[in-house]
């Protein structure tokens, strides 16, 4: 029986998974209308809440990253980062983006194109096309990553500083300590978020699938069908399989660093061999437009039209990040152990949206110039069939074949690289929120998402499913807040503590406001005074006395050392 409670949300997870998953296989027709429906009326209840909340967020995490928490660090604060900066934005693009942005970077702003976000300009002219560009930076932009940031902050800050479990249920344990028995119902939250992050995952992982067939399709002429369908996933399983073995050091850093190389030699390529100067001119123009009407984007609501472009593209966008936070945030949070406040705001916001908008300037501007200088029909390749809208650009580039294959493998070891980690990080949400889960629980939640995925490939329900598992973004946009306050809570508790403990001890030390620096400098202190009395003890007693002492105080310096701030 202990046993069992102590794995209640590893049975839960799966018990739940597979009867969800059997419900859009029995019926996936019923299942896609009943998300469908309840998605479009989340959407237009609470997309107002939605792009206030998320501005809120951003807002959040800046004031966060520039206040006097900033130099706070997600462990000791003597802890340094487990990962080179290379390697880690690789892993957080390779989590928090990955196969989403090969899919949309150029069909995205080709739908904007044709039809204008809130029909504010005439479709397939220069201003439509300038406002594609505008709203797909937005779109990928720092809103979706304050999502995953603020989860990840906020898990690592527990988890690192405060030493507590990496699981959404030990963070909220702290907004209501006084109530035990809300605790029965901490693990309900755990299991919900692995229940949306397996089908997120398997739901992806099925339309790569299909996006690498169209292209194998398209390129080789290959038939599309279960059969070459099914033969992709096994490739892919294998892959993530032998990655989950070797671990995260070994497997996910190698294979991020390697989406990270293919991406930046894809976005280089079509920066050369396409029109070089427009694709400049579009990105420059693209961010300009970005940051000048980024608030006024941010809060665009539609009270006085019924406009469903907001609820298709950029709420569906929120909705999904949300939904998918308990896993990307805890991916986030694993890898930046190390980073202070302020480094891990900067680099999650920042540097992944910045790639994101390069990479739709790159692909969506070389796709709308070629479509409006040379009438490519790119833009009704991308509203015909988007998985292989791509493959129709790079047809029109030199060595296209090659280029091509270079698109796919990119594809591929994205889609290995996203089941990889949710693997891992879902076995770490049912181990009590373990760093290190064991591997059993790692293979078995691996087995578990390809079954999925190639069930839905084979009996139908991908669209059905990836709706469903977006609904969960309500309930946890309320949870989302509640951690928020706990984050602020702790923080100001934690730094109230800090500065009237030093206070006490040191009443001459200039302490000011900086908390992080007089922690540094009592620990300075703590050393001096250490050696000093061993210093003392060696010329007041004779060598034979003073050799086990000084060896005593010698573990004890290092013991000071080695301790966590206070």
């Amino acid at each position: 029986m202990e046993r069992l409670r102590r794995h209640r949300v590893f049975v839960m997870a799966v018990v739940i998974n597979i009867l969800v998953v059997a419900a859009g296989v029995l019926d996936p027709q019923t299942l896609g209308q009943w998300a469908n429906r309840g998605l479009e009326e989340i959407t237009r209840l609470f997309g107002w809440f939605y792009m206030v909340s998320l501005f809120g967020f951003v807002v959040l995490l800046f004031a966060l990253a520039f206040s006097r928490y900033g130099k706070l660090r997600l462990g000791p604060q003597d802890s340094r980062p487990d990962y080179d900066v290379f390697s880690w934005i690789s892993m957080l693009l390779a989590a928090g983006l990955g196969v989403g942005l090969v899919f949309y970077g150029m069909a995205e702003p080709m739908s904007h194109y044709l039809s204008p976000p809130f029909a504010e300009a005439t479709p397939a002219t220069a201003e439509a096309a300038r406002q594609a560009i505008q709203y797909s930076f937005f779109n990928w932009g720092v809103h979706q990553w304050s999502v995953f940031g603020l989860v990840g902050l906020i898990i690592a800050y527990f988890q690192f500083r405060k030493g507590r479990a990496g699981l959404v249920s030990s963070v909220l344990s702290t907004v209501t300590p006084a109530r035990p028995r809300g605790r029965r119902w901490a693990p309900w939250l755990d299991v919900f978020a692995v229940v949306a992050t397996v089908m997120g995952v398997a739901t992806s992982l099925g339309l790569g699938v299909l996006q690498v067939n169209g292209g194998l399709h398209a390129v080789f002429g290959l038939p599309e069908g279960l059969a070459w369908q099914s033969l992709i996933l096994a490739v892919m399983f294998a892959a993530y399989m032998a990655s989950t073995w070797a671990g995260l050091d070994k497997g996910i850093r190698r294979l991020s660093n390697l989406n990270m190389l293919l991406c930046l030699g894809m976005l280089l390529y079509v920066l050369v061999t396409g029109p070089t100067l427009r694709i400049l001119e579009t990105i420059t123009l693209g961010f300009g437009d970005y940051l000048q009407h980024f608030i006024g984007m941010s809060l665009h609501a539609t009270p006085y039209a019924d406009d469903a472009w907001a609820s298709e593209w950029t709420l569906f966008y929120w909705s999904w990040a949300i939904a998918w936070s308990p896993f990307v945030g805890t991916f986030v949070a694993r890898v930046s152990r190390g980073r202070t406040i302020r480094e891990f705001v900067l680099g999650v916001l920042l540097v992944p949206a910045l790639l994101a908008c390069l990479w739709i300037g790159v692909f969506g501007g070389a796709a709308l110039n070629l479509e409006r200088t040379a009438d490519a029909g790119l833009a009704a390749a991308s509203r015909d069939n988007v998985n292989v809208a791509l493959f129709y650009l790079l047809d029109l580039l030199p060595m296209s074949e090659l280029a091509s294959v270079v698109a796919m493998l990119l594809i591929l070891v994205f889609l290995v690289t996203s089941a990889d980690s949710a693997s891992y990080i879902v076995a770490q949400m049912t181990d009590d929120g373990s760093i290190n889960p064991p591997l059993y629980k790692r293979v078995t939640w691996g087995v578990l998402i390809a079954a999925i995925c190639l069930t839905l490939i084979a009996l139908g329900g991908l669209g059905g499913l990836q709706s469903a598992s977006v609904l969960s973004s309500l309930p946890f946009s309320f949870v989302l807040l509640a951690m928020a306050v706990a984050l602020v809570r702790m923080l100001r508790r934690d730094h109230a503590s800090l500065l009237n403990l030093l206070y006490r001890r040191h009443g001459d030390i200039p302490v000011g406001a900086d908390a992080i620096e007089a922690d540094l400098l009592e620990r300075e202190q703590q050393l001096r005074a250490a050696r000093r009395r061993v210093a003392a003890e060696r010329q007041a007693s004779p060598a034979r006395e003073v050799e086990p002492e000084t060896a005593t105080e010698t573990k004890t310096e290092a013991d000071t050392e080695a301790s966590p701030g206070a």
